[in-house]
């Protein structure tokens, strides 16, 4: 038997962007499950924490990628909202979480891809941002990064053309 999962696209608001440097992955699924534990107690907390896991989070541009199980997924979700600040190394940060997307593997990738990309691409000028994109797009489409398709992506992307993706 197969276990779903849903997976959860957010923005990290903060007042301060630079703080967005600050925080780890551990920082924010230890904030989200107090969160889910403070609105749903401890059923709630033992459901979501089965399988919760930060996926992706992008100190720069503040997209978290958050999978849990499709059970549960509704715990989750109604308590992202209560999520008023952030704790990391003493200091507290005041924050919201916006909930840009809420589905399967497939396409919340794409959408990460299109905002991370939409905040990221303009700004990529080295070789290494570049080359993060493209593992990433890659990864979304089913490539591996060793075959010779990314390869004729990675040409598309340097001349431009594969930098720009519909929105979903």
């Amino acid at each position: 038997m197969r276990l779903k999962s849903r997976y959860f696209l957010c923005e990290l608001v903060l007042e301060d962007p630079r703080r967005r440097q600050n925080l780890s992955q551990g920082t924010v699924l230890h904030h989200v499950k107090e969160a889910v534990a403070r609105l749903h107690g401890d059923f709630g907390a033992a459901a979501v924490s089965i399988a919760l896991s930060v996926k992706y989070l992008n100190a720069y541009t503040g997209i978290i990628l958050l999978r849990c199980r499709k059970d549960y997924h509704q715990f989750l979700w109604s308590s992202l909202p209560f999520i008023t600040s952030l704790e990391n190394r003493g200091q507290r940060y005041p924050c919201f979480i916006n909930t840009l997307h809420v589905g399967g593997k497939k396409t919340v990738y794409l959408v990460l891809i299109h905002k991370d990309m939409s905040k990221r691409v303009i700004t990529c000028v080295s070789f290494r941002c570049k080359l993060s994109i493209l593992y990433l797009w890659a990864e979304c489409l089913g490539y591996t990064v060793s075959g010779h398709h990314v390869t004729d992506h990675w040409q598309m992307c340097n001349a431009g053309i594969a930098l720009t993706l519909p929105y979903y």
